[in-house]
This record gives structure tokens, C-alpha cells and sequence, in this order.
């Protein structure tokens, strides 16, 4: 559970958002939801408010699974935290790379097309 109530604490602190905030966003009161991240043992449904408040979900993922999912988080936080203002390249079918973004034109050699 301890694990839990430390995902909430840093995805609420991720958000900038205080306790006080949570009040708003969730329904209850900053005592009430400083208890719950501190040392609560919340319902399901207050849970699922509590997500909904932090812009998450809940999930289950299997133990086999675990590590994964967490390589999948990992490497989108490391793609989310670099520069956005980098161009991406990307192969067409020759092999070739082209140095315009992909914004520009996602579609461009997927056919074998040069233009």
C-alpha cells in the first residue's frame, strides 16, 4: 500500500498541484486526502476519485508483466523530457533516412514513394 500512496504523492507533486488542490479536484477535504497519501487505506472507489483527480488510472498489471510496462513508462518520460524543437528521421523504404520531421509529413515513403 505504502507503494501506492507514494505514486500519488509524486504524480499530485508531478502536477504541481497541494493537498489543498486535491479538494477541488476530488471531493474531499485537504485533511481527509493529507490522511489518505500519509497513511491511508482508501476504498476502491476513493481510489478511483483520487486517479480521476490526478488524471490517471488504475491498473492492474500482471507481475510478469511488471517490468515491461515500466520499460514502456520509462523510455516515454525520456522521450517527453527531450527537446521537442529536434526534427526526427525516419527510413523510407530505400533505407534512406530523411531529416524532416515527422510532423510534417507522417505518411511521406510509406509507399515507395520519393516525393
Amino acid at each position: 500500500m505504502n507503494s501506492l500512496l507514494k505514486q500519488i504523492k509524486e504524480r499530485r507533486t508531478a502536477l504541481q498541484l497541494k493537498q489543498h488542490d486535491m479538494m477541488l479536484r476530488v471531493g474531499m477535504s485537504r485533511q481527509q486526502y493529507q490522511r489518505l497519501e500519509s497513511r491511508g487505506n482508501p476504498r476502491l472507489d476513493t481510489l478511483e476519485l483520487v486517479a480521476k483527480g490526478l488524471k490517471s488510472e488504475l491498473l492492474l498489471i500482471p507481475q510478469e508483466k511488471l517490468n515491461a510496462v515500466l520499460a514502456i513508462l520509462a523510455d516515454d518520460a525520456h522521450i517527453n523530457s527531450e527537446p521537442s524543437t529536434r526534427g526526427l528521421t525516419k527510413p523510407n523504404l530505400t533505407g534512406k533516412e530523411q531529416s524532416s520531421p515527422l510532423s510534417d509529413d507522417p505518411w511521406q515513403g510509406l509507399l515507395g514513394d520519393n516525393e
